[in-house]
């Protein structure tokens, strides 16, 4: 069962192959933010132009790329969250310092300068920020996406229940499909974040997306 919005299952269903008895149920969908609503909420930062390290949580803030270096300092560290977002950050130019492979606290060691921006969703998990609060940095958090629930249809929820796997992105999907996955169900996540949320309520929790997904499927279906 994949539960990613519609679009954004191309790789997950290579990644399946063939072997496998696949069936979208999407769980959330995506708001984007206006420019010029983004931009604003930038220009009006105490510290714009002045920040010395950028942190892009996701691949959505692709497009609002420029609008957050104009926010830059000169010679400013940017870093990524996924390996997704460094592949958007690298087609527009932008070598990260670094990257995290899943979860954005594991690039505290890494970021040394501050004031710090961050650019993502309106939801963002905020463990990173704290951390560098703690450590004296001046953070600042701008939302250019926010991800919303989606209503789903009885016959939606009867597919979840009945699947043997599903496949949960991100904590704001999990919000959704928590209370109707099966407690014998398998959910696989793509990393540590998300499984962290879900083992709160599931036992049946592995992680890790990739080529050898359709291998891993095989092995939980009867």
């Amino acid at each position: 069962m994949l539960t990613r919005e519609v679009g954004h299952n191309d790789a997950l269903r290579t990644w399946l192959g063939g072997g496998v008895n696949v069936r979208d149920v999407p769980l959330t969908e995506t708001h984007f933010l206006e420019h010029e609503s983004v931009a604003h909420a930038l220009a009006s930062l105490e510290n714009y132009g002045r920040f010395e390290s950028l942190v892009i949580t996701s691949a959505r803030t692709g497009e609002y790329l420029d609008l957050a270096r104009a926010a830059l300092a000169n010679d400013a560290d940017v870093f990524s969250v996924g390996p997704a977002t460094t592949q958007v950050l690298v087609r527009q130019g932008v070598t990260p310092r670094a990257q995290s492979p899943s979860r954005a606290l594991d690039l505290a060691p890494h970021i040394s300068k501050g004031p710090v921006l961050f650019l993502g969703a309106s939801q963002a998990r905020e463990e990173l920020a704290d951390e560098l609060t703690t450590r004296g940095f001046d953070v600042a958090l701008v939302a250019c996406y926010q991800t919303v629930p989606v209503l789903l249809s009885d016959d939606d929820v009867a597919l979840l229940d009945d699947a043997d796997v599903v496949l949960i992105g991100a904590p704001s999907a999990w919000a959704v499909a928590r209370k109707l996955v099966a407690a014998s169900t398998w959910v696989i996540v793509p990393g540590v974040t998300t499984g962290d949320v879900v083992r709160r309520d599931h036992e049946r929790v592995l992680e890790g997306w990739g080529p050898a997904l359709g291998d891993v499927v095989n092995s939980l279906t009867p």
